[in-house]
């Protein structure tokens, strides 16, 4: 990293440095000339400003012009007071209120000489940089991060496409969710972000905390490259788990995305198996619809379905887990999680069910009915389903339908005589009601 210290020792330059000598630890990324008075629009963070003062005519000039260079982050002021008799104590003063690292430039030295040399050490500097960083390349994330961090004298960060910070050398000043969002919406932040290549379901983001000169640009994107590599070679544990334990079994449907969501969204998560649009994971994280519904737009899959199961024992939780996502598959929309504690017992039973089978339980037990209903043009189907829901309670059956509770019971007893079962008998009650939500 080039800093205004390292300009200070360049041979044949001979700066000395006027105000700001606690400063000079600053990055320089690039090199600036001006005589406008007030070059505010033109600057940006880490520039060494080189300036002959042919703006200053009198006390009083120098505030606007070193509180531009302030407000952009400029590294330093570089001054020949050739034209102006040495330095304003006016220029001076203003920089030592502003805080920015004033070098005398001697008269007799060429601007070009100093441009010259500047972007010799700034292009040297980049070039050792890449290698340094080059040299962790077998390094973890955090190790790369920390490497580019000291080089670029930035915090940096990586993202993924959730939002999430998979790692950084200090805590993100932004919610990553708002990150990705302005990113994915190309609206303009303070962070400069750098996408991770890599054929993954969930992207990663490099984020670096400021604006970039073109060398740091370079240096942003070889780590990107690095961090890329770094997460290919990366292979999740798959593992055999004894004890209790929570189970996620995620679906994409028409893809074969689900083990890298399923990484992306529990990074602590034991991967128990994979079979394309289908994984397993062990964990005690539990995906939301919301997070989901993030990634969603990210994958190629029509759609994405998740069951969760309690904490219990492996095999018996990965089941819990897969009848959950069963339930799911039967619902509507894009998004769907289903919890295997919130669902009914016999859901759960009927979800595993093939398509099949659920068909040919429902027209066997509930045929003579729905033909009953064809034909008549009535809705005996709906009244057993109420009456059953009641808890086979006539009273509370009928004030619910809004019929007088012998009309019920009449209508009760005829569905009886076509199912052939007893409907006041709890076999018989639990075949039918069964029968009837079989198709959910």
């Amino acid at each position: 990293m080039t800093t205004v210290k390292t300009l200070l020792g360049l041979p044949g330059l001979r700066l000395r440095p006027r105000a700001g000598a606690d400063l000079l630890d600053r990055p320089v990324t690039r090199i600036y000339v001006t005589e406008l008075s007030d070059p505010g629009r033109y600057l940006s963070a880490g520039e060494l400003v080189l300036s002959g003062l042919l703006w200053w005519r009198a006390p009083g000039d120098a505030e606007p012009f070193v509180a531009a260079l302030a407000r952009s982050g400029a590294a330093a002021l570089a001054a020949s007071g050739a034209d102006s008799g040495g330095i304003p104590d006016d220029v001076v003063d203003a920089c030592v209120r502003h805080r920015i690292p004033l070098l005398e430039v001697p008269a007799d030295l060429s601007f070009s000489v100093i441009t010259e040399q500047v972007v010799l050490a700034l292009a040297a500097a980049s070039d050792s940089a890449r290698k340094r960083l080059q040299a962790a390349a077998d390094a973890p994330v955090e190790t790369l991060l920390e490497r580019a961090s000291a080089e670029l004298g930035l915090p940096c960060w990586v993202l993924s496409g959730l939002g999430r910070v998979v790692a950084g050398t200090s805590p993100l000043p932004t919610p990553g969710e708002d990150v990705v969002r302005r990113y994915a919406a190309r609206e303009p932040g303070s962070l400069t972000l750098v996408p991770v290549e890599g054929r993954h379901a969930v992207p990663w983001l490099v984020a670096v905390g400021g604006p970039l000169s073109t060398a740091q640009t370079e240096l942003a994107e070889e780590l990107a490259g690095l961090v890329g590599v770094t997460r290919a070679r990366s292979v999740p544990s798959e593992a055999e788990l004894s004890g209790e334990a929570r189970v996620v079994a995620l679906r994409t449907e028409g893809s074969d995305e689900s083990r890298d969501v399923l990484r992306e969204l529990l990074p602590d998560g034991v991967l128990l198996d994979s079979t394309g649009d289908t994984s397993y994971a062990a964990t005690a994280l539990r995906p939301s619809a919301t997070e989901l519904s993030t990634v969603e737009p990210l994958l190629q899959a029509k759609r994405i379905l998740c069951g969760v199961s309690d904490p219990g024992p492996r095999d018996e939780a990965r089941e819990a887990a897969h009848y959950a996502l069963s339930v799911a598959a039967r619902r509507s929309g894009r998004v769907a999680v289903v919890a295997a504690g919130e669902v009914d017992v016999h859901q759960l039973l009927l979800a595993g069910a093939p398509d099949g089978l659920r068909a040919a339980v429902r027209r066997r037990v509930l045929g003579p009915l729905l033909d009953y209903d064809a034909e008549q043009h009535t809705d005996l189907v709906h009244t057993v389903r109420v009456f059953l829901e009641c808890s086979g309670s006539p009273t509370r059956a009928a004030k619910a339908l809004h019929v007088h509770v012998n009309t019920l019971r009449y209508r009760i007893g005829r569905a009886g005589e076509l199912l052939g079962a007893d409907l006041t008998e709890f076999t018989d009650q639990l075949d039918v009601y069964l029968a009837l939500r079989v198709e959910e």
